[in-house]
């Protein structure tokens, strides 16, 4: 999906913004985890989640193309958003970003903050993504899929980093909303040549990329009901099955119980507060029956914007 020069690139766009987030172990989770375990703390971003590696070289790649563009338009629970706003923004761009109803406040007026137009619509992330289509064709504005090559090849910088941390990984856990992590990790394991084993963590109530690794094809599903809003996707993207297909060792599926759980013990583990998506690694490296005994593990701490309310429940539990 991505090659050497991809990575190097992307290095180049991300660097400047994003310096080498850290990996640790942390003694007190390895005592819970009862393996080596180190934490990639994504969560230390300029917009507190990796996705920012993606807009940052998705924009610059847009403007390497010479076209004019009038504004772009994309869908979000979040993240995805703030990335592309604190892209776009930065280079005059005008940003356009579709919520469904009900989204986390903070993360919205992130957002805005960094200079997004937002618009609410839709029951889930589904219809807000369609509609953020209609309204690319309404407005003559560009489409930003959630997952595209560029998207991909920003978020491998992460993994780079991640693989000259911690050069001995046996099993890397990555929670998967569309894709553009699992894939990212996929990718940077094969061109490093590493065995590594790449797991993909869904929550149960989210089931449609563990449904399509296992079926070998997309699989829809008629809900994705959790609160773990970073992987609540309900139509996976055909071109990230395929490459979750060929490339993840299998997929792990947590509760809501687990996943909250996970944010606990990342919080009284690290001091760290993740968003519900950035403990799912966690949990998934919990649940994993087929984890090898004593294997060097990676868990991605993906983001820490989760709303006050939850984040008062896991700090205050």
């Amino acid at each position: 999906m991505i090659t050497s020069a991809d990575l190097e690139f992307a290095t180049g766009i991300v660097r400047p913004h994003v310096p080498v987030t850290p990996a640790y172990r942390w003694p007190l989770l390895e005592k819970v985890t009862g393996t080596p375990t180190w934490v990639k703390h994504e969560n230390v971003t300029p917009i507190g989640a990796f996705k920012v590696r993606g807009g940052l070289v998705y924009v610059a790649r847009r403007l390497a193309a010479g076209r004019p563009v009038r504004g772009l338009v994309s869908a979000t629970r979040g993240n995805h958003g703030q990335s592309l706003a604190y892209a776009a923004s930065a280079q005059g761009i005008p940003v356009t970003i579709v919520v469904p109803e009900g989204n986390n406040p903070d993360k919205n007026a992130a957002m805005k903050a960094f200079g997004a137009e937002l618009v609410v619509f839709g029951r889930d992330f589904q219809e807000a993504r369609e509609h953020a289509a209609r309204l690319a064709g309404e407005r003559g504005l560009e489409m930003v899929p959630s997952f595209h090559r560029d998207l991909v090849a920003g978020v491998a910088t992460y993994a780079v980093e991640l693989h000259e941390q911690a050069p001995d990984l046996d099993v890397v856990y990555v929670p998967v909303g569309l894709g553009s992590g699992i894939c990212a990790n996929i990718a940077v394991r094969d061109l490093l040549g590493r065995s590594t084993e790449v797991v993909g963590v869904v929550a149960e109530r989210a089931p449609a990329n563990a449904l399509s690794f296992e079926a070998g094809h997309p699989v829809s599903t008629a809900e994705a009901d959790t609160f773990i809003d970073g992987v609540a996707t309900r139509v996976p993207d055909p071109d990230a099955v395929e490459v979750m297909v060929r490339g993840a060792a299998r997929f792990v599926r947590v509760s809501e119980d687990a996943a909250l759980q996970a944010m606990r013990t990342l919080w009284r583990t690290t001091h760290h507060l993740p968003e519900p998506a950035g403990a799912l690694a966690l949990a998934g490296l919990l649940a994993d029956t087929a984890r090898p005994a004593g294997a060097v593990t990676a868990v991605v701490m993906t983001g820490g914007n989760s709303d006050r309310e939850l984040l008062q429940l896991v700090a205050g539990s």
